[in-house]
């Protein structure tokens, strides 16, 4: 695995992170999510950087939000009890879709 793809995995995990701890934080009046918010996000968004000397920042930025959409829908459902709709979900799916499009068969992905 290139290491391009290695930062954008981690970008990833820490968006996914930064974002659950955003709903934990209640509108950031809990100190501790708070925080991790903050960091999460930072953390995120220097890895961003690094796949940015890479790869295009629109392919960087639809496969990175993208992935953040699905990953969270899950986790919102799972830790949260959060349910969708079918057109939600088949709008995730879409999502999902595009993002494997962009992988498989986009000369730009930086493969």
């Amino acid at each position: 695995m290139p290491l391009h793809y290695l930062w954008l995995v981690l970008a990833i995990v820490a968006e996914t992170v930064g974002t659950t701890a955003l709903q934990a934080s209640q509108q950031f009046t809990r100190p501790g999510p708070s925080v991790l918010v903050v960091a999460a996000y930072g953390t995120a968004f220097y890895l961003l950087s690094l796949v940015l000397k890479s790869m295009p920042v629109g392919v960087v930025y639809a496969v990175w939000s993208g992935l953040g959409v699905v990953f969270i829908a899950i986790i919102g459902r799972v830790v949260f009890g959060q349910r969708l709709d079918p057109p939600a979900l088949i709008g995730i799916a879409l999502i999902l879709a595009g993002v494997l499009i962009i992988h498989l068969f986009s000369r730009t992905a930086g493969h």
